[in-house]
């Protein structure tokens, strides 16, 4: 008769190999990917189990980059932005080169300073169809794009709008020098030359969002 092997034991905790650092279900975590040339991937793990033989496995949840995506990168994604997908695997747990956190979309803007083991999502990501949620988010300037994090934008001292520089013919040096900004549609081409202030808040400041902001 065949013996049964014994059975799997979920386990509370795993120490990175070679470091200090535990890992815990509900974590997020940054594994080594199989091409040493590609960007380590991020998961969120689900379950730690051990097998009879000690093998640790860890289920996760992936976290997708931009351009791993089927749309691909867009100008509005961050440089540190991730999906978080509906893709699960098991991996083994000594693939996992160490922790990091992702931040939500309104958490990462207001980082005094963002550091490699910061990223943040704001979308979830169906990596079979390519689908978003959610499918529409507020755009911002004559562009009409999405808010990314990496990019300065100045608002409108009476429409409340925010644009990128470079929309309103401004350097970034220039803006960064202005303490008033008002938009070519609220003012006169003279008016806007002579604004004396840009607010250098992100749009994602509670205080400046207002309801003009529109959906796409």
């Amino acid at each position: 008769m065949a013996k049964t092997k014994p059975g799997k034991k979920e386990l509370d905790s795993y120490t990175i190999r070679g470091t200090n650092k535990v890992v815990r279900p509900g974590d997020c975590v940054v594994m080594r990917p199989a091409d040493s040339n590609k960007p380590p991937y991020v998961a969120k793990v689900e379950k730690i189990e051990s097998d009879h033989r000690n093998n640790i496995k860890v289920r996760v949840q992936w976290y997708y980059r931009p351009e791993e995506s089927i749309g691909g990168r867009r100008q509005f994604h961050g440089a540190k932005e991730l999906f978080l997908s509906d893709h699960y695997d098991v991996q083994s747990a000594q693939t996992i080169e160490g922790k990091c956190t992702v931040h939500s979309f309104k958490n990462y803007t207001k980082l005094a300073n963002v550091g490699a083991e910061d990223y943040f999502c704001r979308f979830e990501y169906k990596a079979v169809t390519g689908g978003f949620t959610p499918d529409r988010v507020a755009v911002y300037c004559k562009c009409e794009m999405p808010y990314n994090p990496d990019d300065l934008m100045v608002q409108c001292e009476e429409c409340k709008d925010w644009f990128h520089p470079s929309c309103m013919n401004m350097t970034i040096e220039e803006a960064k020098k202005l303490d008033r900004f008002s938009c070519s549609d609220c003012s006169s081409d003279d008016d806007a030359k002579r604004s004396l202030n840009s607010s250098l808040v992100s749009p994602t400041d509670e205080e400046k969002v207002t309801p003009k902001r529109r959906k796409r």
